[in-house]
């Protein structure tokens, strides 16, 4: 079930919290994409901080309900169309482990 896929942060990525926003530079071959750099609002930066280690949907979406006051099904579309902009854009992906137990 997509609700218990696990996501982390991309290895191939620097953050770093400037200002109260977390900024992200996709790194290629060693070198920061500057022409990509991302910039992270409140919700967004705790999500990302949240990825720091494998974490399913239905985990991110709890803790944006305990953090803010929002309905669960909101949280779950919210965090799922989030999760699933960053991965078309390289920022998190599956876990190596939990993509080799699915093929």
């Amino acid at each position: 079930m997509r609700n218990q896929q696990s996501f982390v942060r991309s290895q191939s990525v620097v953050a770093r919290v400037v200002a109260g926003e977390t900024v992200i530079v996709p790194a290629r071959a060693k070198v920061g994409d500057l022409a990509s750099i991302y910039s992270l609002n409140g919700t967004a930066s705790l999500i990302w901080k949240l990825l720091e280690s494998p974490r399913t949907l239905a985990e991110l979406a709890k803790a944006m309900v305990q953090e803010y006051e929002v309905e669960p099904k909101q949280a779950a579309r919210d965090v799922a169309e989030f999760v699933d902009e960053m991965k078309a854009i390289g920022l998190v992906e599956v876990p190596a482990s939990m993509a080799m137990a699915g093929d």
